[in-house]
């Protein structure tokens, strides 16, 4: 996005008209930037391999969407595309429903990607593209395995799944523990600075005339936080393979996160 601000710009009263979806959208990216400063450049990367492997118009599964950070880039970078965004969350979906209104090209749905049948309220059979980022780690191994299965089968051969997220080597405790330490002291820095936490985001939302009931609705759903599993990058490509892809291995990776790319 070319016109980002500061996710203190995003005031209880400007949002208080809950309509400036771009406000919203900013205040989120500025949020999410706290936790991961390189941000963007997974999503770089990742949009690189769409072009790469599937063309520039390729329909895309935006997996877990968000307020749709995904596809607002995709379709940024590739105008020919179509994106579907599948949530649960009801408040960064209001978002993204809101930022992406009037957009023939965007679909959004509503499903638990826990609940087996999740794929039939799909508006396609398959996909070029499965796309994700930070939100996976939600999941313990076991119905992450099962998720992997699964979308293995809605890309089509010679598709791709991309994950981007959080992904620990438990092999090398002492560089985690420093690159830790590190990331932790650059975000004190940035708080100190202005920067909104994930849960001063959430409280900025709550008083909002528009996401005060779809937030209420998220975190009955969530409750605070969800304790999932960071298995190695090494796991999520044994696993993709085992569940039908062709080849998986990172493409991108920082000290604590990787984006994994598998090709069906």
């Amino acid at each position: 996005m070319s016109d980002i601000r500061d996710s203190n710009d995003v005031t209880t009263a400007e949002a208080g008209t809950g309509t400036d979806w771009a406000a919203w959208q900013d205040s989120w990216d500025r949020q999410q930037e706290w936790y991961m400063p390189d941000r963007e450049e997974r999503f770089r990367t990742m949009l690189d391999m769409v072009e790469a492997l599937v063309g520039t118009a390729p329909r895309v599964l935006d997996l877990a969407c968000g307020t749709g950070s995904i596809t607002a880039r995709l379709l940024a970078r590739l105008p020919g595309a179509v994106s579907t965004g599948v949530d649960l969350d009801p408040a960064l979906l209001a978002i993204a429903e809101g930022t992406f209104a009037g957009d023939d090209r965007v679909t959004f749905v509503t499903a638990d990607l826990k609940d087996p049948h999740w794929v039939t309220r799909l508006p396609y059979d398959s996909y070029d593209a499965v796309l994700t980022a930070t939100a996976l780690h939600w999941l313990h191994s076991e119905p992450l395995a099962a998720l992997y299965g699964q979308v293995a089968g809605l890309v089509r051969d010679g598709g791709v799944f991309m994950n981007a997220d959080h992904m620990i080597d438990q092999s090398t405790p002492r560089i985690n523990a420093a690159e830790r330490a590190q990331r932790h002291l650059r975000m004190e820095q940035a708080r100190a600075a202005g920067a909104l936490d994930w849960a001063e985001w959430w409280q900025l939302a709550a008083q909002d005339p528009v996401l005060a009931g779809p937030t209420a609705r998220r975190f009955e759903i969530y409750g605070e936080h969800a304790d999932g599993d960071t298995p190695s990058a090494q796991w999520h490509a044994r696993v993709l393979r085992e569940k039908g892809f062709g080849e998986a291995r990172p493409v991108w990776c920082s000290p604590s996160d990787t984006l994994l790319l598998a090709l069906k």
